[in-house]
């Protein structure tokens, strides 16, 4: 089971400079590529900064809740809705384990 490493140039050569020209980090591109998903490339300093700090299995999770909706006024709206949903609900599974 190898791997299939890219070389340098062909990485490079996919990076589009005028679109990609404040991302640095995996987490910008991964936020930037939310907030696109989402349309809501307005507040795209906001999922960058949600792809830092929040787990990706969340993330992950309230995208695909998004995704599976059915008619939404706006994606953006109910991801956060359920990303607060999933963050609240390891918080209070946390207290419960502090408690036993």
């Amino acid at each position: 089971m190898g791997r299939d490493f890219k070389k340098i140039g062909e990485v490079l050569g996919r990076f589009e400079n005028t679109k990609d020209k404040y991302i640095s980090r995996e987490f910008q591109k991964y936020g930037y590529d939310l907030a696109q998903e989402l349309g809501d490339i307005r507040h795209k300093a906001l999922y960058m900064k949600l792809a830092k700090e929040t787990s990706r299995a969340h993330l992950e999770i309230a995208k695909n809740f998004v995704k599976d909706a059915y008619e939404v006024k706006s994606k953006a709206r109910l991801f956060m809705w359920k990303l607060s949903q999933l963050k609240n609900k390891k918080a209070d599974t946390q207290e419960e384990r502090k408690r036993s």
